[in-house]
């Protein structure tokens, strides 16, 4: 049941929305389109989603400009995709933290993540990995998690906020080995990635 769960969250990642669907002319797109990440630059999701931009750019022949809105676990960019005008020019690189986690964790949740966009691909898989700082006293994952278990407190563990697909994966992880580290909530795993690099969570 835990895989099913896990295969369907990778499944659902990293999907692509647009904005409401119109009837668009032959000659769209006539000016730049705006490309909503909504998490901090380093990401997975904003590699992806520039990646994909400068591909459409090519195609399309106008400019795709990335707008990294980060905050609140990628809610506060979706929240703004979701409330731009419905005209094609605007698009959101969501994933299964902006549009499902996200439903379950925020209450006040300031869009619909079926109703407020349309579905236009899915763009990539992800694979999750667990990493520790290089100086980390364990070698093996299953050192790792004999110290985790033994003092759960000791520990801090980085994630990319609060919904993020990394901040599933470390509860998922935590109720996997029955033991949850403290939590140390980025904008995005692009600076988290920066500080386990750097030591400064586990």
């Amino acid at each position: 049941m835990k895989a099913k769960f896990l295969a369907l969250a990778l499944a659902l990642a990293f999907g692509l929305a647009l904005s409401a669907p119109q009837a668009f002319a032959q000659n769209y797109p006539t000016r730049a389109i705006t490309v909503v990440v909504p998490y901090a630059a380093g990401g997975n999701t904003d590699v992806v989603g520039r990646i994909v931009a400068e591909h459409m750019s090519k195609v399309l022949g106008q400019q795709l400009v990335i707008e990294n809105v980060a905050g609140a676990g990628g809610t506060t960019g979706s929240a703004r995709a979701a409330k731009a005008e419905p005209n094609g020019y605007t698009i959101l690189v969501g994933q299964m933290g902006t549009h499902a986690a996200s439903v379950g964790l925020y209450p006040k949740l300031a869009y619909d993540p079926v109703n407020d966009f349309e579905h236009v691909s899915q763009l990539s898989d992800t694979p999750i990995a667990v990493l520790v700082r290089k100086n980390f006293p364990a070698q093996t994952l299953s050192e790792l998690i004999t110290m985790v278990k033994a003092d759960p407190n000791k520990f801090n563990n980085g994630h990319g906020g609060v919904g993020s697909t990394s901040h599933v994966s470390c509860m998922f992880f935590a109720s996997l080995i029955g033991a949850r580290s403290p939590m140390v909530a980025y904008q995005g795993s692009g600076p988290a990635l920066n500080d386990i690099v750097s030591g400064q969570y586990d």
